[in-house]
């Protein structure tokens, strides 16, 4: 161990076919309920006891952070990506789409997202600052571009994008759509009084 770092065990073949199953039950229970579906169901949907969901996933947040993990690497990526988009206002727009759209995936996420950001212990922190680190290049250039108020924080842009989450699982998906523009409309730099 010369790095100081404990060898990471590899996990059993029965273990990770377990983990895999609560995953794609957890997937089922919260396309079906939302991020509040019963943690006793998703554990009989997979075939395991309770107590085996827990040892894989010892938080509700924890299994949410599991199973966002690879759409949260995505948006990520796709922030990388619109950072070479010719218009970096469009840019943001194009990212704020996707966000809102990640956050949709479950009824509830926006709500979880929220909390998660709030408990630094939380396992969905990291979830949270990944997708704020994100947003918050695509924000900077448009703010450099002159395109977005530069006193608008990366933070407030995650809360803006949750709140029109949140705000879509109430909605019809084209007025969901709209939302997302409206929010962006209202970081414009204001015009000058004369």
């Amino acid at each position: 161990m010369a790095n100081g770092h404990a060898p990471q065990r590899r996990m059993r073949a029965d273990a990770r076919r377990n983990r895999d199953r609560l995953l794609g039950a957890t997937r089922e229970a919260f396309a079906e309920h939302g991020t509040e579906a019963s943690l006793e169901d998703i554990a009989r949907r997979a075939g395991v006891a309770i107590g085996t969901l827990y040892s894989h996933f010892p938080t509700r947040h924890a299994l949410l952070e599991a199973l966002l993990r690879e759409q949260v690497e995505a948006l990520a990526e796709k922030a990388g990506q619109l950072l070479d988009h010719p218009s970096p206002l469009e840019a943001l727009v194009a990212w704020a789409h996707a966000a809102v759209a990640h956050t949709n995936t479950y009824r509830g996420l926006a709500a979880s997202m929220m909390s998660g950001l709030g408990y630094e212990n939380s396992e969905l922190h990291a979830a949270c600052q990944a997708l704020i680190q994100a947003g918050e290049r695509v924000l900077a250039r448009a703010q450099q571009a002159g395109a977005v108020r530069p006193d608008v924080p990366a933070t407030d842009l995650f809360a803006l994008i949750n709140a029109v989450a949140w705000a879509g699982e109430q909605l019809p998906p084209e007025q969901a759509e709209r939302l997302v523009g409206y929010a962006v409309d209202g970081l414009r730099p204001m015009p000058a009084r004369e």
